[in-house]
């Protein structure tokens, strides 16, 4: 991480950099290096400018390529989301002058670029995601838990996931990184099937466990549909408890607007809208 950059997140300080925000009358003690002498030619009265600093915060887009996330089967629409908001999120950061880097978990292995903050950066980003196909089962907790341990100051944590995976361990490490000083910020992307699952007899096989199979029929499917609810509604809680923000996003949803919603903090809106 660069220190002679200047990025665009509020700091706890404030000073005298090139951020003006408001004049305030010069007191004793103040560094006489920070009065406007131009207002005080003008108004004959001492003021010093007040700034706030602006800091850098690394971003780490952890992507989760794990099997449930190329549904459905053909279109892999959960992925083609996962990816654009990926994308979208590491622009957004790299426009704000913020070293961007990321870290794909698949079954074979943990793909990482190391945070940038060069030119080129979001399109290599890019690159990494569209050569990666899910599969398999790779736990994502292990990878925010180096994150943690190699940061050196604070670190956010953009995990962008269906969740279906190592959820419990995943949850508590992003508790550590929070308490250490990090932010966390869960993209829970799901398919439209999965919100709304078809009117029409389908048999219901788990991605990461194959041998899991299960007919969806009427009776079946409305079960399926509130428990899905009560568990999103208390996967959303637990996010938010653990200091972490979380966003629903469903793979129908534009991604730009899904990106900008995200960042505004948008939570869960939108992502059941038809």
């Amino acid at each position: 991480m660069s220190s002679g950059a200047t990025g665009a997140h509020h700091s706890r300080a404030r000073g005298s950099s090139a951020e003006f925000t408001e004049y305030r009358p010069y007191r004793q003690g103040d560094d006489p290096r920070r009065v406007d002498w131009k207002l005080m030619a003008r108004s004959d009265r001492a003021y010093i400018r007040i700034s706030t600093d602006r800091a850098i915060l690394t971003t780490v887009i952890l992507a989760d390529a794990s099997a449930s996330m190329a549904f459905p089967a053909g279109s892999l629409t959960k992925w083609v989301q996962a990816r654009r908001l990926g994308v979208g999120l590491a622009a957004v950061a790299h426009a704000d002058g913020d070293p961007v880097g990321l870290a794909v978990v698949a079954v074979s292995g943990t793909r990482e670029l190391a945070p940038r903050t060069r030119r080129g950066v979001v399109s290599e980003v890019a690159r990494a995601l569209d050569e990666t196909t899910p599969a398999g089962a790779a736990p994502l907790a292990p990878a925010l838990a180096a994150l943690t341990h190699r940061s050196s100051g604070a670190t956010r944590v953009a995990i962008v996931t269906d969740l279906l995976g190592d959820a419990d361990e995943l949850l508590a490490a992003a508790r550590r990184h929070v308490a250490a000083g990090g932010e966390v910020h869960v993209v829970h992307v799901v398919a439209r099937e999965e919100l709304e699952p078809p009117r029409r007899a389908l048999l219901a096989v788990d991605p990461e466990a194959p041998e899991l199979r299960r007919p969806l029929v009427d009776a079946v499917r409305d079960e399926y549909a509130s428990a899905f609810a009560r568990w999103r509604d208390g996967v959303a809680a637990a996010w938010r408890a653990s200091g972490s923000s979380y966003s629903l996003v469903a793979d129908d949803e534009p991604s730009e607007r899904a990106v900008r919603r995200i960042v505004a903090g948008g939570g869960a809106a939108g992502a059941a809208a038809s």
